[in-house]
């Protein structure tokens, strides 16, 4: 309960003192005037109905439990009028937004419409208690859309989640691939010198072959030279 007097739209009575202490027992109870029998058991039932409907609100001062109950005077035009420049009063000290979600206007306009149920039920209790019926639909409607609302924000934050961490993981992914590209390119640009050495090993050994081939040819064809040589020298020696 709050330590100062409640303030709303809706018109209380004066405080009641209910206890000097928080922890006292409540030993007192609203005052009602003396009237006729039939005259006070239809104010007592119309004020029965106004506390059903907006239940007395308690608050605490100085160490003291007191209680407001909701008033039973009826509203004369001159109070709907200032109704609506009180609301109008306090839409614009609180700042609250002329359009869009707005906490603080929906707030007041919740307090004159209860405001309005109380001027109403004084008169007629039915059509009070149908517009009950009517604030509470729209109360549970509007948090139905606020629920909805909700869950639809948690699930797109899940869906945002989601997808960074999705998005993570695919940077992730695609750094791996990077890196294994390149000591692929690396392991590509070691095999081509491996060949290119190879290549170059091969044809300085095909070169030396081919020059030991030539050589040797050479060689026997000087020896096959010489071997000719002797042989036409003995050939054309006269015999003794």
């Amino acid at each position: 309960m709050s330590n100062q007097q409640p303030d709303s739209l809706v018109k209380y009575d004066i405080p009641i003192l209910v206890s000097t202490s928080v922890t006292g027992k409540k030993g007192a109870k609203k005052k009602t005037q003396q009237l006729a029998p039939l005259e006070k058991t239809a104010t007592t039932r119309n004020e029965d109905y106004l506390n059903s409907i907006l239940p007395p609100r308690e608050y605490t001062e100085n160490g003291q439990l007191w209680v407001r109950y909701v008033s039973p005077t009826p509203a004369t035009r001159v109070d709907v009028i200032n109704l609506q420049d009180e609301l109008d009063k306090r839409l614009q000290a609180r700042q609250a937004r002329e359009t869009g979600i707005c906490p603080i206007r929906e707030e007041l306009y919740a307090q004159c419409f209860d405001e309005l149920i109380r001027q109403i039920t004084i008169q007629c209790a039915e059509r009070g208690f149908l517009l009950v019926r009517v604030r509470d639909e729209i109360k549970m409607t509007i948090q139905a859309y606020q629920t909805l609302y909700e869950s639809s924000i948690a699930y797109g934050m899940r869906k945002a989640l989601m997808a960074e961490q999705k998005k993570n993981e695919m940077q992730t992914t695609i750094k791996q691939l990077d890196e294994t590209c390149d000591e692929l390119s690396r392991e590509v640009e070691r095999l081509e010198q491996e060949i290119d050495d190879v290549i170059r090993r091969d044809e300085e050994e095909r070169q030396r072959e081919q020059k030991a081939h030539e050589d040797q040819v050479q060689y026997l064809k000087d020896l096959n030279q010489d071997y000719k040589n002797e042989l036409e020298t003995l050939l054309s020696t006269p015999k003794k």
